[in-house]
């Protein structure tokens, strides 16, 4: 799910959402559903409570929205609909990105558990979005086995 303004009316490409997707077919992963949604806290709760408690999906990625600016609304959002924090995702996140620039301490992404639903936020930019997800990719399918209870009955 890309959170954008600009992409929600049209007015925006969604390069972020493009790179997610490109990089998550290339690990065999299937995409249930891809939505842009204004920077708007509600609409990206009942999004993400959609994809968790309707669709049981075992992972969402979110894309933009994680930022300083009064707009940047991801993260309240999804820590108002996960039962459970993951920290860890976003702090390897932030701690490889900050050796690169020192831009990474404005992250404000968290990652999170809804019942059986992984929610990690990414920045927002492709290149950022690229360089986040190759950090957590490698832990994905063992988180998400262990969220499952190792392979158990889990949609994808």
């Amino acid at each position: 799910m890309t959170a954008s303004d600009l992409g929600s009316r049209g007015e925006r490409e969604d390069v972020s959402g493009d790179t997610i997707e490109e990089m998550m077919a290339g690990m065999g992963w299937e995409l249930a559903v891809r939505d842009i949604v204004p920077d708007d806290s509600d609409e990206i709760v009942s999004r993400l409570k959609y994809y968790s408690d309707e669709l049981r999906v075992q992972l969402v990625l979110t894309t933009g929205g994680t930022g300083l600016s009064p707009r940047d609304v991801m993260p309240e959002a999804t820590l108002r609909v996960i039962d459970r924090e993951a920290p860890g995702f976003a702090e390897a996140m932030r701690a490889a990105s900050l050796a690169k620039t020192p831009h990474a301490m404005l992250s404000r992404a968290v990652a999170g558990i809804r019942s059986s639903t992984l929610i990690v936020n990414l920045p927002g930019s492709p290149r950022a979005v690229r360089e986040n997800l190759e950090v957590i990719l490698p832990a994905l399918p063992h988180g998400l086995e262990k969220l499952c209870g190792d392979g158990g009955d889990c949609a994808t």
